[in-house]
């Protein structure tokens, strides 16, 4: 009997390219996590925005995915800094003593006290609600995970390749100064100058709700007693005009 070629999907009717399409359509679809739709930020580069795609899929090259794809020995797979854990995404992220020691300085910085999920997609949402309802501070806390996630990879990538290995306050320093430079890209308005990032950087971008916001609270009440006693009608309507820009231009410094 002469050997031929079988289509196993259609062994009667034989390959077409309809049947190939009827079957990669009929397929069902696989379910993403519903926290893929929620990655992209516009202030973000591509390509860190690519890396955390692949880290909420699992797919990044760490040791335990090229163990379980047998491009390393299983024995390998342990953390490249010693802590004897198998590098997962978690453990790389988020549970490893070295580097997921810069979560608690990070959340330091932003001045918020919790305890962070061990688990990446959870940890994502959980640190995007630190922020509260604002808008502006959302943006800002989810700028700043994504950030997080690419310095831990950098760091994991110069410890394999060159040796090297940062202390905390240099990564954490890494964040501060990586998140000036993004929000400068995208022509972020520092209501208390630059330097200010370094230590109150919610109140440095205006978000703060118990700083700032207590300030310009201030300044309302001062200039809406100061509108009730003007006489003069167009001096009334400047002043009520630059308090809503004033008010609307706060909360949506960060986008």
């Amino acid at each position: 009997m002469a050997n031929r070629w079988l289509w196993l999907p259609d062994q009667d009717g034989g390959y077409s390219v309809r049947g190939v399409y009827d079957m990669l359509t009929s397929q069902e679809q696989p379910q993403l996590h519903p926290n893929m739709e929620l990655i992209w930020h516009k202030q973000v580069p591509l390509k860190v925005f690519i890396l955390a795609w692949l880290l909420m899929r699992d797919r990044l090259p760490t040791k335990n995915n090229l163990a379980n794809r047998g491009f390393i020995p299983l024995e390998a797979r342990l953390c490249v800094t010693g802590c004897r854990h198998v590098e997962d995404v978690n453990d790389l992220f988020l549970s490893c003593p070295t580097f997921g020691a810069l979560w608690p300085l990070v959340r330091a910085w932003l001045g918020v006290v919790r305890v962070d999920s061990q688990e990446t997609s959870d940890h994502f949402v959980q640190f995007i609600n630190y922020a509260g309802c604002s808008r502006s501070r959302r943006s800002f806390f989810h700028l700043i995970w994504l950030l997080c996630i690419s310095v831990l990879w950098n760091e994991q990538n110069d410890k394999i390749f060159r040796n090297r290995q940062s202390s905390l306050p240099h990564m954490l320093d890494k964040v501060k100064s990586s998140s000036l430079w993004w929000l400068k890209a995208s022509n972020v308005v520092f209501s208390l100058g630059t330097h200010m990032l370094w230590s109150i950087p919610l109140s440095c971008l205006g978000i703060d709700w118990l700083g700032c916001n207590l300030v310009w609270t201030l300044t309302f009440s001062w200039l809406f007693w100061h509108t009730l006693c003007c006489n003069n009608y167009v001096v009334r309507v400047y002043i009520i005009h630059f308090c809503l820009f004033k008010f609307f231009f706060f909360n949506s410094n960060v986008k």
